[in-house]
């Protein structure tokens, strides 16, 4: 899916416009209605009329219009409000992320951040309110990321943002009892964002580009709102380093490249660079490392390799036995299983998967299926690697995955 420059900038305003509204108004459900409105109606216009000298004062005035046009009454108190806000020309409202920017600007999108992550939204509606919300999308254009029918979308939306209001959720931050905990959350939601974008779960694409450029911008944001959380550090460091290779993950007919078979030569050496400076420096100063830290730490081992043979396999063998303990995970586990194979032998890394083959969460995961086949491959056990990577296929969702674990079985059926 392609985004041109009226795409990146009407989703750049929409958290701003939203917390503009909510800051007036308050009720979260008929602000973001009000808002994706008026990003329509932008979206419709402004290619023929042209953009607008002042576009969030426009976006501003058309969804307080909507806003008002939805909960007018005959109330004398509102019936005012009404006045005043079609009284207020559009020049009037200043664009955050001028020069001008506000300390209180750049902090709402962080609010709307943690309102979309609610403890009281399951993780999939958390993502789903988070790209429309703050990240701009469209109902359609998520109901495509997850491979779902619009109206599906529109009413996980919908309940999302009526779920949120019945547990009484306010646009404040949460109390600074809870916001360790609301950040996690938040955090979690843009890693799954990054990650489905990255590799996306199911479908014919490998990739879907917006969704990481929309975590990356989002992250961003909120590095900027807590420039000195060590977390929000390691995770963005960890997307640069993850999306530094993006060019090289695919061949020119879209299949999957694996890791180390990439064109280390087509990585991305600015990202790179940023995303180790970030991790360093964090690392450096942090007092307690956390899964992300850890993580971004392992994929700068990776990006600092000049060649796959080169890469510090004990170091990343040491980082992912600190992150079981920091974050235990069977996918992490089975991580851990490929550099034990790099360090120790192929036979120490089946050790690993084989004591995760009776855990039900994995025991129809590709991955599991495509590592064992791997270091079964890497043991010279090469009847029971192409039973594995069939297997691996067979339970692949997305069609370049499933692709390229057809391809490993095959070429060694033709090897013999």
């Amino acid at each position: 899916m392609t985004r041109g420059p009226l795409d990146d900038l009407l989703r750049e305003l929409a958290p701003q416009v939203l917390g503009a509204l909510m800051r007036r108004y308050g009720r979260f459900d008929t602000a973001e209605d009000a808002v994706q409105e008026a990003l329509l109606a932008a979206a419709t216009q402004w290619p023929v009329e042209g953009v607008p000298d002042n576009p969030y004062g426009w976006l501003v005035t058309a969804a307080g219009r909507r806003f008002i046009d939805w909960v007018r009454s005959d109330t004398a108190r509102q019936r005012r409000e009404d006045a005043d806000m079609m009284a207020t020309p559009a020049a009037a409202y200043v664009a955050p992320g001028a020069d001008e920017e506000r300390a209180g600007d750049r902090d709402d999108s962080l609010r709307l951040l943690f309102l979309c992550c609610h403890p009281s939204l399951s993780p999939p509606s958390q993502i789903a309110l988070t790209l429309r919300a703050v990240g701009g999308l469209g109902t359609a254009e998520i109901a495509h990321a997850f491979f779902v029918p619009e109206a599906t979308m529109a009413q996980r939306i919908s309940r999302a943002k009526q779920s949120v209001r019945k547990a009484g959720a306010t646009f404040d931050l949460p109390p600074p009892g809870e916001r360790a905990e609301r950040l996690k959350a938040v955090l979690h939601v843009l890693y799954l964002m990054f990650n489905e974008g990255y590799t996306v779960t199911a479908g014919p694409d490998l990739q879907r580009d917006d969704l990481t450029a929309d975590a990356l911008r989002l992250t961003r944001l909120v590095r900027r709102v807590l420039p000195d959380d060590a977390e929000v550090a390691g995770l963005l460091a960890l997307m640069l380093l993850t999306e530094a290779r993006h060019d090289a993950r695919t061949a020119a007919d879209g299949s999957l490249v694996a890791l180390a078979d990439q064109d280390r030569g087509r990585w991305d050496q600015d990202l790179i660079a940023e995303g180790v400076a970030l991790i360093s420096t964090t690392l450096a100063a942090t007092r307690e490392l956390g899964p992300y830290q850890i993580q971004a730490a392992i994929a700068a081992v990776h990006d600092e390799a000049p060649r796959v043979e080169d890469t510090d396999w004990p170091q990343v063998l040491a980082l992912y036995g600190l992150l079981e303990q920091v974050a235990p995970n069977p996918m992490v586990t089975l991580s851990k299983a490929v550099a034990e194979a790099e360090v120790n032998g192929p036979d120490a890394g089946l050790a690993i998967v084989s004591g995760l083959e009776a855990d039900d969460r994995m025991a129809r995961h590709h991955r599991l299926h495509a590592v064992r086949a791997h270091l079964l491959e890497m043991a010279g056990r090469r009847a029971e690697a192409l039973d594995g990577y069939r297997a691996a296929a067979l339970y692949a969702t997305s069609a370049p995955e499933k692709r390229y674990l057809d391809g490993r079985a095959a070429r060694l059926v033709q090897t013999g």
